[in-house]
């Protein structure tokens, strides 16, 4: 693939469930001190979801974003659902949010792109390509996490990490004399990680009824300092092989819009070289959404005027896996 991809985001939006939960209510319920949530993990509130499901909080995102596009839902020629959790096995979701769109009928194609964390920028890059060959004209990027359904509240640094939310962008061809384009983008994959963060059930490994599946089997679980411990080792040489893209280095970027794995993690990106000004922060008010936190992340960059046409990005992440993505693009 040759770069710069012709790439555009044409619009953003997202959906916040209106309950908050603030880390204090967390701490009485977990027995914890006060304020050990903000210290340790950098949370002060997060949202729940009351009975949204997944593909109705893609649906409300993606209706914002086609709004600020100025675009209708038949505009549409391709749905993408880059969603961590899951509303059922089975079909995957793109058709779900597509429905709730009001397009049942349209015929128009829908896919899920599952990277957990990485999944909307694994979309977000398999759509600068799929754009490229001239297949698609109008794509819709969704994700929706709910996380408050699968978490292990006997561990207290999970549990107390995660937020509910969806968030979605579409993206289209940039038009003749425009400067948004995808500049580069890399993925590595390190297996030796991947049983640091997993759900081991509801698959065909530990399905849903069989005898020996245990309750705990179906939750969330990460061994956080392990994780940590191999993204400081591998994360250097990562960003290393994505300076192809970066011509002048990592300072010749206007934002860094990384996914919202922790308050370490956050903070650990100026041991790789980025300055603290240019990382933008969700992670206080809307805590880990895991494939949600870059898109909701990249909205909020854009709302408060931190991303102007013109600059220069980098969406940034980790995920199970484990996994390392970037994407350097000019928005």
């Amino acid at each position: 693939m040759t770069y710069p991809l012709p790439l555009k985001i044409l619009g953003v939006g997202r959906y916040l469930p209106d309950r908050i939960v603030l880390s204090s209510e967390l701490e009485r319920k977990a027995g914890l001190t006060a304020g050990w949530i903000e210290r340790k993990q950098g949370v002060k509130e997060r949202r729940r979801v009351a009975l949204e499901t997944n593909s109705e909080m893609s649906a409300a995102a993606a209706r914002e974003a086609l709004d600020d596009a100025g675009l209708q839902p038949a505009d549409l020629d391709l749905i993408l659902n880059a969603s961590g959790t899951t509303e059922q096995a089975i079909p995957d979701g793109a058709p779900l949010i597509q429905h709730h769109l009001g397009l049942g009928e349209s015929g128009i194609a829908c896919f899920s792109v599952h990277t957990t964390c990485l999944s909307f920028l694994t979309a977000f890059d398999l759509s600068a390509s799929l754009l490229a060959t001239g297949r698609y004209r109008r794509i819709l990027i969704a994700s929706a996490e709910i996380t408050s359904k699968g978490l292990n509240w006997a561990d207290q640094e999970t549990s107390t990490l995660f937020g509910d939310g969806a968030a979605a962008a579409v993206v289209g061809l940039t038009p003749a004399g425009e400067m948004s384009a995808v500049h580069g983008a890399r993925f590595e994959t390190y297996g030796s990680g991947a049983r640091f963060t997993q759900v081991m059930g509801c698959g065909t490994s530990r399905p849903p009824n069989h005898p020996d599946t245990r309750a705990e089997d179906n939750l969330f679980h990460m061994d956080a300092e392990a994780v940590l411990l191999m993204t400081f080792r591998h994360a250097p040489q990562f960003l290393e092989h994505l300076k192809f893209a970066i011509p002048g280095g990592l300072s010749q970027l206007d934002v860094v819009i990384p996914h919202q794995a922790s308050r370490l993690a956050l903070d650990s990106h100026t041991r790789f070289g980025f300055k603290r000004q240019q990382i933008v922060r969700t992670l206080e008010c809307l805590g880990n959404c895991v494939a949600a936190s870059i898109p909701l992340t990249l909205h909020a960059a854009i709302r408060c005027g931190r991303l102007s046409r013109g600059n220069r990005a980098l969406l940034l992440g980790t995920g199970a896996g484990l996994s390392f993505g970037g994407v350097v693009f000019t928005y």
